[in-house]
């Protein structure tokens, strides 16, 4: 077993940036083009009278359609390779965007709004579950597992350029220009990045004319085919990776939980919020994930021994401070700025989780896999914080909102405890 951090050249160091940063971008747009109906939703509800529950059963649709598209998109990707993998899931979400400006702008299915869009986000979300899945997979062949810390670190600041491209550049554009820009401008910026990343992407370090090195993960030394027997034997079956599912289903409730609702709480509890507020939470994401995910990384690389769940355990335990000063909010800034504060928590546990220990407990042959389980459990929670907690806001109202996070912020902190001491085993190491 390979557990020794590896010494890379120059040469190799500046090829793996040229690699991961065009792919990184590409991933942060994939974002611009999934969260903008978050930052639109004010006025897409206004303009077809929606309820929370429709709105949230739209949220659902797109959502659900992510996590079980892991189990034809996590064992493709393993196969053909995360730069194959990219480029299909850029086309069909800009392709997606497209379409439902073209909804938006001509007045169609006007009379059937919910069933429509909630069709076209559904599709919108199956070509975005390529973006974790592929952005994964390319980087455990260029990543060994003790440098995977920092670059969970890096996930979680390519999730925030994200944020503040769907909120806060999504803001600005809803103030200066007709709604459906929302969705034209993600479509035009994912095309570019797809064309760029077809001529500079490389799966693996050979193909770039580096000699390929052992990553020391949990398929170093394999040489088992990997199928589907391989996946459910090695992946689905391993009792950490499905334990950091479940974390992160809770991770995902909470996330988009507040990050789907913010912009319709912000307009019904506090009026005076408008466009300024929406620009402030886009930069607050961005900075806050940035902090996050390099303190994560940082903090389980160099204190933690490369573990993740004492990390993402510590962020949890946070992050539940966090959501109750949410909860008791005074003012449109205060509740910007402690949802801004939750992000830093939940963006550096998504970043540890899926940006990494996928990587790490599924390895580089089943990489794609793993982070296609993990992200679908986000997903998961993602679709329980659409149409339920919709439905609740109905019911008793926009004051148990941020409450009604915190049972899922329990969980996630119980269960990182249950693992707290793991670390990736190499088949190697069982010789």
């Amino acid at each position: 077993m390979n557990q020794e951090k590896p010494h890379h050249s120059t040469a190799f160091r500046i090829r793996r940036f040229l690699n991961w940063f065009p792919l990184g971008l590409t991933y942060s747009l994939f974002y611009m083009g999934r969260y903008n109906i978050s930052v639109a939703s004010p006025q897409i509800m206004d303009k077809y009278h929606l309820t929370n529950t429709e709105w949230g059963t739209i949220i659902t649709a797109g959502f659900w359609t992510y996590a079980f598209s892991f189990i034809i998109n996590g064992p493709l990707t393993d196969r053909f390779g995360g730069k194959k993998a990219i480029i299909l899931g850029g086309l069909g979400a800009a392709l997606m965007n497209i379409l439902m400006a073209l909804m938006i702008g001509m007045g169609l299915f006007a009379t059937k709004i919910v069933v429509a869009f909630s069709l076209l986000y559904a599709l919108d979300m199956y070509f975005q579950s390529f973006g974790a899945v592929s952005i994964v997979k390319v980087n455990s062949s260029w990543f060994h597992v003790r440098e995977r810390g920092v670059f969970g670190g890096i996930f979680g600041i390519l999730i925030s350029l994200g944020y503040q491209l769907a909120y806060g550049v999504g803001g600005y554009i809803l103030v200066h220009l007709p709604l459906i820009y929302v969705f034209i401008i993600p479509s035009i910026l994912l095309g570019g990045f797809v064309l760029l990343d077809i001529f500079i992407i490389k799966d693996k370090p050979s193909q770039a004319g580096f000699q390929d090195f052992d990553t020391g993960d949990a398929t170093s030394g394999l040489k088992e085919e990997v199928d589907f027997k391989f996946i459910l034997k090695h992946i689905f079956t391993n009792r950490v990776v499905f334990t950091i599912a479940i974390i992160e289903f809770c991770t995902g409730a909470v996330r988009n939980g507040t990050m789907q609702w913010l912009p319709k709480y912000l307009k019904v509890i506090f009026p005076e919020a408008g466009a300024a507020e929406m620009a402030w939470y886009g930069t607050g994401l961005f900075l806050a994930g940035i902090l996050g995910g390099l303190t994560a990384g940082y903090v389980s690389d160099h204190l933690f021994g490369s573990r993740r769940p004492p990390v993402a355990g510590i962020f949890y335990g946070f992050l539940i401070l966090a959501l109750i000063f949410l909860g008791n909010a005074w003012s449109a800034g205060s509740a910007v700025a402690f949802a801004v504060i939750a992000a830093f928590f939940f963006i550096g546990i998504h970043g540890m989780l899926s940006g990494t220990a996928s990587m790490d407990f599924g390895g580089t042959k089943g990489a794609a896999s793993a982070a296609g389980i993990i992200d679908g459990f986000v997903y998961l929670g993602s679709g329980v914080s659409g149409v339920f907690l919709g439905f609740l806001l109905d019911k008793f109202g926009w004051n148990v909102w941020a409450y009604l996070l915190i049972p899922f912020a329990l969980v996630g902190l119980i269960l990182n405890i249950s693992i707290w001491n793991v670390m990736p085993k190499s088949q190697k190491s069982a010789h």
